[in-house]
């Protein structure tokens, strides 16, 4: 088995965490790639760097673990890209509805891939058109693509159209396009509903509407959804996911389902109610 590990950066927790990660993966000889700009950090003799996806493929990686929080997962989509190489997340931050392996279960995660006794969950992707070109080769996200007004500029209206035909105008700080697997995330901060994994959906929800009686919408992931955009300044900023540009807003953009989907690993015990409940506490009674 071929096991790559990426992180965003180190402390001294993450640094710890790989180091037994590393440990755990030598006991049962996988072959281990640590992304390049980590690989100082460990002097073992066996860990092999990797840069980018050209690597991943050509090296025939069986699995991406992801060491940190949510965003580091969506880094890591960036660099597997259509591969279909699975990602496991190890959770080194804070909510980590997607990172969902604890430090604590390192050992039995390592064995679980060894014996491939673990779950595939298929993840749709939103994929970004414009009439400039955005995002250089990774024009997708896994959570949102989102619409902003610049800094402290003033509001923004955004005319939202579903396949050609007219939906409304939201006058807002913006626009979230998200994705089942991100209506937990951004989404969900903004009030939107959390949808299931499998729904074939995507959510629209503003930020901070101006209209009150404008609330979050569910389309089919069938749909094409474009946008203009009028505002008093001559930018707006584009998301996908933690990456962000800077559009002339004379610049229309769309969105659509990706054609491909990314692979997360997930062990048998957890489920995405699970996940849920334990997450959000729900069903728990924090009177006391």
């Amino acid at each position: 088995m071929v096991v790559a590990i990426y992180s965003r950066g180190l402390d001294d927790e993450q640094i710890s965490t790989i180091q037994q990660l590393i440990d755990e993966l030598k006991k049962v000889q996988v072959t281990t790639f640590l992304f390049d700009s980590l690989i100082s950090n460990f002097t073992h003799e066996t860990i092999i760097p990797f840069k980018n996806y050209t690597e991943l493929v050509s090296n025939k990686i069986d699995c991406l673990i992801s060491v940190g929080g949510d965003g580091t997962i969506l880094d890591a989509v960036t660099l597997v890209r259509d591969s279909n190489i699975p990602i496991l997340g190890i959770n080194s931050g804070r909510l980590g509805f997607l990172a969902s392996v604890s430090k604590d279960e390192i050992a039995s995660a390592v064995e679980s891939l060894v014996n491939r006794t673990y779950v595939v969950d298929k993840r749709s992707l939103i994929h970004s058109d414009s009439t400039l070109p955005l995002f250089g080769e990774t024009p997708f996200a896994l959570n949102e693509f989102a619409l902003h007004k610049t800094d402290a500029s003033s509001m923004i209206k955004i005319h939202t159209f579903i396949n050609g035909e007219f939906l409304n105008t939201y006058w807002a700080d913006g626009l979230i396009v998200s994705t089942p697997t991100g209506s937990t995330g951004y989404n969900l901060s903004c009030s939107g509903p959390i949808v299931f994994p499998e729904s074939n959906s995507f959510v629209i929800t503003p930020v901070a509407p101006h209209n009150l009686n404008v609330r979050p919408i569910v389309v089919s992931d069938t749909n094409i959804i474009s946008f203009e955009v009028e505002g008093r300044t001559e930018q707006y900023i584009c998301v996908m996911d933690a990456r962000r540009e800077w559009v002339d807003k004379h610049i229309q953009i769309a969105v659509k389902k990706e054609n491909f989907t990314v692979s997360l690993v997930r062990l048998n015990e957890n489920s995405f109610l699970s996940t849920l409940r334990n997450k959000l506490t729900w069903g728990m009674d924090k009177r006391n």
